[in-house]
């Protein structure tokens, strides 16, 4: 009985591409589209993702040239998609489509449970239920596109401070740094926000 056909390997792939069988390029877009489009949901909100998505796979046929294999192609491609939802935020901040300033009646009764008190523990197990998301996303908008990445990474999901930098493109001095201020500052937004909310009523 015969040995099914071996896949060929990212490396091998990339060569043919770059040797001009672009066509061959498909075969990384089918392997990784999955993996890509779970990154960039993370990032962006869902009408975006596919937009980004595919804006990720336009830049990686465009670098490949720059793919020297020092680190497997995945991981290469996670930077580039990571990179790219960096990029989707900086637009819609340069277009001013980032989150209404008023927050919406979700928000608002979501602030009303939780303005009897803003300690740290208190936020951090209110940020992890489903119902703090919206309020979460208002104040990540209140952020420079570079924090909110950082922040979202490092104190959201956890990362570690050298795998945030290498897909950002950061140091990981900056990252620290980065990711100290903005959290403070997104607990100030937060604590502004329930100060108006009780100004209010």
């Amino acid at each position: 009985m015969s040995e099914p056909p071996r896949a060929p390997e990212d490396r091998e792939i990339i060569e043919q591409v770059l040797a001009g069988e672009v066509n061959a390029f498909e075969i990384l877009l089918r392997r990784y589209e999955a993996y890509v489009m779970a990154i960039v949901h993370r990032y962006v909100p869902s009408e975006a993702v596919e937009e980004v998505a595919q804006e990720v796979f336009i830049q990686t046929f465009k670098s490949l040239p720059t793919f020297i294999g020092e680190h497997p192609f995945k991981n290469w491609l996670a930077q580039i998609a990571v990179r790219a939802c960096h990029t989707h935020w900086r637009k819609m901040y340069r277009r001013r489509e980032v989150l209404a300033n008023n927050p919406d009646e979700d928000v608002r009764s979501w602030l009303e449970r939780v303005s009897s008190g803003i300690s740290e523990a208190n936020f951090e197990a209110e940020a992890s239920r489903r119902e703090a998301e919206e309020i979460i996303h208002w104040a990540l908008g209140r952020l420079s596109p570079t924090n909110r990445m950082v922040l979202t990474m490092v104190h959201l999901e956890g990362r570690p401070v050298r795998e945030t930098a290498e897909l950002l493109g950061l140091s990981a001095a900056n990252v620290k740094v980065r990711a100290h201020r903005a959290r403070k500052e997104l607990r100030k937004h937060i604590q502004e926000l329930l100060d108006g909310e009780g100004a209010e009523r």
